[in-house]
């Protein structure tokens, strides 16, 4: 979403949080150039669970994991591109007033909002834990 959709988002997000969350730093993400909202649609879901009886408590974990790459894949697209963008986590607590706002269904579940748009700085690295201590390879 852009423009005044966009403002809606973040203004509505800080209000819904009743100034719980800095308002600097939702003011951030409302100056992006744009917001991506991730969802899951319920229906889809439930309906491949009657489809497929064996595997319908997969398809929730299925959906979520799906979800994931999709916003993996659009951030690194993003970057590709010259665009820097966050990924942010405001739901389940904004997930009734985002529905209102742009009159979704109920069954569309908010997993995730990524506002994108330039940035000032390239991130700080992080320290990373050596990978031998998440990695095991059985031989």
């Amino acid at each position: 979403m852009l423009g005044e959709k966009q403002d809606f988002l973040w203004d509505t997000t800080y209000a819904v949080f009743d100034g719980q969350v800095a308002r600097e730093k939702i003011d951030g993400f409302r100056n992006g150039y744009g917001t991506i909202l991730y969802f899951i649609d319920e229906n889809v879901v439930e309906s491949l669970q009657e489809q497929f009886e064996f595997y319908a408590d997969k398809f929730p974990v299925w959906a979520n994991q799906a979800n994931g790459m999709l916003q993996f894949n659009l951030w690194v697209a993003l970057r590709e591109a010259g665009i820097g963008a966050s990924l942010q986590h405001y739901n389940p607590v904004i997930n009734e007033a985002v529905a209102k706002l742009f009159d979704l269904s109920p069954k569309w579940t908010l997993m995730a909002q990524m506002p994108f748009g330039g940035f000032e700085e390239e991130p700080a690295p992080k320290e990373k834990e050596d990978i031998a201590k998440r990695v095991i390879i059985k031989k």
